[in-house]
């Protein structure tokens, strides 16, 4: 080896160079999974790092290979698990992580990585971190840089304490055009840009993964550091922010003071939001506001149209409580793009065909992508779901390939039903066949399972297009095998 590159070897390993002077130490940050979106959870910790001179390599494995940047040198690699498909997906490449960086010590973090901590330990994972993750993972890395032992973890897994935001740094990351865009209902294109607002959220509904962290706290991104990020990303290029808060308007107050600042800025910029039904209702005055300001729709988690099943979810709201937050919506402009969670244990073949009637009926087809008719109830461990009285003794012991509890229905045909309309929904491109053509099928599926005929729709059944973002799968939806592969 000739003395450039032992030095450069040396340098990459971060240890101290022959003339005294401190090496650079290698940290790389890696995301499996952002719905397409470019992620905020890899740029803020970025920004944490570099300030402590850190020397951090980014890679996005929906649009790179573990191999874009060179690992052998990193001397900490930090996977970010924010939702079940990313963690899916970073558990099957772990061993090749460990191959490209066999000297790193290796951390995973995010909203995934606690409940899952016993799985990624015997995987080799050394740090897990979640809720507020910044502080440790810095100081995870300036141990590791003064040469300390920190194998095993000595400071916490959940952090949630209020931090210091940061302007994430965005630089490492694949350009805007990469990602994901927003398709327009008049069939434009707008480049999309990520924003997180808030994080957590107050509510406790069971079937969610944020709950088991924050147990009903959420934490706040100051305006001034929200609107830096816009700015850099609209100076990018970015022509509508989707806000990735779990709930916009679990902090109603803030969530205006960042919409003024930034219709004040950027009045063309137009956005969207997740935001719960009982909010949209409790807080429907806002709702103009929002379509002054720019908003295209909300994303709102309905999961289910049975009371039923609602109930079971602690959902805080009723199907009545849906069909009149939609209203609400439309009166004042906005589409809503309602999420499902259609098959639970609860679920028959009845209910599910009256999910798909509702649609109908409420001119929502096109409003809803075909993954989210087909996602089956996800068990994690640590969910809240266990603490319902009776749910324990439907599930299965922990499935770590699944990364959760099975379940099967106890009637069989429901869960036939599930696999057969997942299987359509994951083939071909979903965003070249049009919604209502997919729909149509599973309308016949649906219709089949309970031999029944299924009666003709017309296109003045599906309602009208609206703007929806270009990538149609969902956090919590089964990983096709191209993503497991995309590494």
């Amino acid at each position: 080896m000739n003395s450039g590159s032992e030095a450069r070897l040396i340098e990459a390993a971060g240890v101290e160079t022959q003339t005294g002077a401190p090496a650079r130490f290698t940290v790389a940050l890696i995301n499996p999974y952002e719905l397409g979106r470019q992620p905020f959870a890899l740029a803020e910790p970025a920004a944490w790092l570099k300030r402590d001179g850190f020397d951090v390599h980014c890679i996005d494995l929906s649009l790179q290979q573990l191999d874009s940047v060179p690992l052998s040198g990193a001397r900490l690699v930090a996977v970010y698990v924010g939702m079940h498909t990313a963690t899916r997906i970073a558990v099957e490449a772990l061993p090749r992580i460990r191959a490209l960086a066999p000297h790193a010590h290796l951390c995973v973090y995010g909203l995934y990585a606690p409940m899952n901590q016993q799985l990624l330990r015997g995987l080799g994972v050394q740090t897990i971190l979640g809720g507020e993750f910044e502080p440790g993972l810095a100081e995870l890395a300036r141990r590791l840089r003064a040469g300390e032992n920190c194998d095993i973890q000595t400071g916490p897994v959940v952090n949630l304490a209020k931090i210091d935001f940061l302007t994430p740094d965005r630089s490492g990351l694949p350009g805007l055009e990469r990602y994901a865009h927003l398709l327009t209902s008049e069939g434009g294109k707008k480049r999309l840009g990520f924003i997180e607002a808030s994080r957590g959220c107050k509510h406790l509904c069971r079937h969610c993964p944020v709950v088991p962290v924050y147990q009903g706290k959420f934490r706040v991104v100051p305006v001034p550091v929200v609107m830096a990020d816009i700015a850099q990303q609209v100076d990018a290029g970015a022509a509508h922010i989707s806000f990735g808060d779990p709930d916009f308007f679990n902090g109603s107050t803030h969530a205006m003071n960042v919409l003024a600042a930034m219709h004040a800025k950027y009045p063309a910029l137009s956005f969207d939001a997740t935001i719960k039904i009982q909010h949209i209702i409790a807080h429907a005055e806002l709702l103009p506001a929002l379509k002054s300001a720019g908003c295209l729709f909300i994303t709102a988690a309905v999961e289910s149209v049975d009371a039923l099943v609602l109930q079971h979810l602690a959902k805080n709201h009723t199907p009545a409580d849906f069909e009149r937050a939609l209203q609400l919506c439309r009166d004042a402009g906005i589409a809503m793009a309602p999420t499902f969670v259609p098959f639970t244990p609860w679920t028959s073949l009845e209910s599910y065909l009256e999910l798909l009637r509702t649609l109908v009926r409420l001119r929502l087809v096109e409003a809803v992508p075909a993954i989210q008719l087909c996602i089956r109830l996800l068990v994690p461990e640590g969910s809240w779901l266990l603490q319902l009285q009776g749910f324990p003794e439907m599930i299965g012991a922990f499935d770590p390939k699944l990364l959760g509890y099975p379940w099967r229905h106890a009637d069989p045909r429901v869960d036939d039903l599930q696999q057969a309309l997942q299987s359509l929904a994951a083939q071909g491109d979903q965003e070249a066949r049009p919604r209502s053509e997919i729909f149509e099928q599973m309308w016949r599926l649906a219709h089949d399972a309970l031999g029944l005929q299924a009666p003709p729709l017309t296109r003045a059944d599906f309602g009208e297009p609206v703007a929806h973002l270009s990538e149609p799968w969902y956090c919590c939806a089964e990983p096709t095998e191209q993503q497991l592969q995309s590494f």
